[in-house]
């Protein structure tokens, strides 16, 4: 199931405060973590399907670099993002 404008609207108004925020970096890193989790279970039946491994790729590392943005500005914001979303640490 690919995201649909419902699940993207319900992923803001839960991690960015309202459906309008679309720019926070906490709604970003959601809405990456769940077209990651998407995408992972994608690859697990098409294993040969590379476009997708390497759009995997460049997810994560976006989502990475994010994630250390929202760490450098604020701690607990960075550590409850990782408790509610279920990432390591």
């Amino acid at each position: 199931m690919m995201i649909t404008a419902e699940n993207k609207k319900e992923i803001f108004k839960t991690y960015g405060g309202s459906i309008d925020n679309t720019g926070s970096s906490t709604s970003q890193v959601a809405l990456l973590t769940y077209r990651i989790n998407y995408l992972s279970k994608h690859l697990k039946n098409n294993k040969k399907d590379f476009n997708t491994e390497r759009a995997l790729v460049k997810l994560v590392g976006k989502r990475k670099k994010i994630l250390k943005y929202i760490e450098k500005r604020d701690v607990n914001i960075y550590k409850d993002i990782i408790k509610n979303l279920g990432l390591r640490k």
